[in-house]
């Protein structure tokens, strides 16, 4: 039966954003995921990635960013997209720790959610690691304008999921920029993947795609906690 999902309300500073947890019985971890910048957390990209999770002995906790929840179109600056990172984490580990579980929260995000998630890390918030559904290295077609410094700094756990045929990190580019952070970073390529994983003549819905994602990232955290 699929895991019971409950909202949450996280509160960022004078705003309120919403949420949603699940908890499997008894998860060895909690993944914590941020949308990317065209889609909330009812995707059903995101949805099926949870699920999956889910299925597979990990909580999770899904939020919207402030621009999303008021329903503006442009994504939240930096400041306030970490500090609703930082206030999501804060919301899972609190759902943890009322449920007596010990295992790792890690941070995942879409697109611009993984970023601004290793933005937060790299500022100071604490994660058990990162997972980056689509790093968006540099936007389409503009490969000199790259989003990696703050990368560097890292010494979590971090995995890259991400299609060969994505437009927003040119393979050569990303390879480049893992290899550069180290060994504590991998790089996994869905090939043929676009920037949304689709897979030119494979017809899968979004939820499907999302979940598709879910063993890998299992996987990489069981290995590292």
């Amino acid at each position: 039966m699929p895991v019971a999902e409950t909202p949450v309300t996280i509160t960022v500073g004078d705003l309120e954003v919403s949420g949603v947890y699940a908890r499997p019985e008894s998860p060895f971890a909690t993944v914590v995921l941020a949308h990317g910048a065209g889609a909330g957390m009812e995707h059903p990209f995101m949805t099926g990635f949870t699920g999956a999770l889910n299925d597979d002995g990990v909580a999770t906790l899904r939020f919207n960013f402030p621009y999303r929840e008021a329903g503006r179109k442009f994504p939240d600056r930096p400041p306030a997209a970490i500090a609703t990172w930082r206030a999501a984490m804060e919301v899972a580990s609190r759902q943890g720790s009322a449920h007596g579980d010990s295992g790792p929260v890690w941070a995942a995000g879409k697109s611009f959610g993984g970023r601004m998630a290793s933005m937060a890390v790299a500022e100071g918030m604490e994660a058990a690691g990162l997972v980056y559904l689509g790093y968006p290295l540099h936007p389409p077609g503009k490969p000199e304008k790259l989003r990696d410094e703050h990368l560097y700094g890292l010494e979590l756990p971090m995995l890259f999921l991400q299609g060969t045929r994505d437009t927003f990190a040119a393979q050569e580019l990303l390879e480049g920029v893992v290899a550069r952070i180290g060994p504590a970073a991998v790089l996994t390529w869905i090939d043929g993947g676009d920037h949304s994983f689709a897979v030119a003549g494979n017809k899968r819905s979004a939820a499907e795609i999302g979940a598709s994602l879910a063993p890998a990232v299992v996987d990489f955290i069981r290995a590292r906690s």
